[in-house]
């Protein structure tokens, strides 16, 4: 056709001039899969109409020629298109990526290949103690996990039978057919892409190839670790199939509550009880850590809630250097339960005492009556 003759590729697309990218591609879509010659064979209007809908999209999908195009009109193009050829265009063009989408719809989707399968990913939950997940421990888990079949040795066939060549593809695992200029590709729903068929199956694996079992692996848990991590080993998890690799293994962590200690990043935290008077009189007192029990000097006149740090007792920093320290809580107990005796000492305390000679109650109510004065 002459450049005057041709119709503008707008209307071609059915689409206006300010239709977005998207919107064109829609169309051409639309319209390709309408006029397609393997749709309306022997069609000579639909394949002429084919050729131009894909003319206006190898135009209008591309920037630099529809900005041309909306400038000049056909006489931007200097004679390009398709030059009668339904292939004009195609390569370095959109083309190979739309023609993959629409003739994918079409035809039954882009060729695929048969390969080994990986196994899956497993997640074992271990729960770990206190000191354990401070010093880091080797622990021994049972695993349940898909084995190959050892009476087929994966086949899936019955003993004294194989699996046979697939009668649909011939053992391609894919069926190819032409559709008109285009050589378009399947996956073999005879055999699901395995180029195989198991006629007699496998009674220990009825067919699979794997059957279910347990595996005994050793865990290193390294010293640091904290409830929510999680551990990867690599290739321990599910076994793989027709030669794909083995799946992995995370194991999750969680570490039971101690019955004195908590932790706090790398610290670790207790609270010790000691008496009214080894508070007021000072003492040393024997602390347990994760090291083992130590002696600790309480000073005179502790304050409960009063915090003691011992350097370098705590957690190992994981995968790092130095340890979190341990932190003594102090919490003074008040006396109850009084005999006769002991109260009349503690009375006679506070008579010799006086309220006020208190440090801390005096400068408590020295606060109170600035505030009301």
């Amino acid at each position: 056709m002459a450049n005057g003759e041709k119709q503008d590729y707008y209307e071609l697309l059915e689409v206006n001039k300010n239709a977005s990218e998207t919107e064109i591609k829609k169309a051409y879509r639309r319209l390709a899969i309408k006029h397609h010659p393997d749709k309306n064979p022997g069609d000579k209007s639909s394949e002429d109409r084919f050729k131009e809908v894909s003319e206006a999209y190898e135009v209008l999908s591309d920037p630099e020629k529809r900005a041309r195009y909306d400038q000049f009109g056909h006489a931007g193009m200097g004679g390009g298109g398709f030059n009668g050829s339904p292939f004009g265009g195609f390569s370095g063009s959109p083309f190979g990526d739309i023609f993959g989408d629409i003739f994918g719809e079409v035809f039954g989707g882009r060729q695929k290949t048969s390969r080994g399968k990986r196994g899956d990913d497993l997640q074992y939950n271990l729960e770990i103690n206190f000191e354990e997940a401070a010093f880091g421990v080797e622990k021994k888990i049972d695993i349940p996990y898909a084995k190959r079949c050892e009476t087929c040795d994966g086949s899936g066939a019955k003993a004294g039978t194989q699996p046979k060549t697939c009668p649909t593809c011939q053992g391609a695992g894919q069926m190819r057919f032409q559709q008109g200029f285009f050589s378009v590709s399947k996956t073999c729903s005879h055999c699901n892409g395995e180029g195989r068929v198991v006629e007699h199956p496998c009674p220990s694996c009825r067919g699979t190839g794997t059957v279910r079992d347990k595996k005994s692996i050793s865990v290193k848990v390294p010293a640091g670790v904290e409830t929510g991590i999680r551990l990867k080993l690599s290739g321990e998890g599910g076994q793989g199939v027709k030669g794909g690799a083995n799946g992995d293994l995370y194991v999750a962590l969680t570490v039971r509550e101690h019955s004195i200690f908590r932790r706090e990043d790398n610290d670790v935290v207790c609270e010790i009880p000691i008496s009214f008077t080894q508070a007021a009189l000072g003492c040393e007192i024997e602390v347990p850590t994760l090291d083992g029990k130590v002696n600790m000097k309480i000073p005179e006149g502790t304050q409960s809630g009063a915090v003691f740090r011992m350097r370098g007792k705590g957690v190992p920093a994981l995968q790092g250097y130095g340890r979190g320290d341990h932190l003594v809580i102090a919490k003074v107990e008040t006396p109850i339960n009084l005999n006769k005796q002991q109260r009349e000492l503690l009375e006679e305390l506070a008579r010799i005492s006086g309220e006020d000679v208190n440090p801390m109650r005096r400068n408590f109510f020295a606060k109170v009556m600035d505030i009301f004065t």
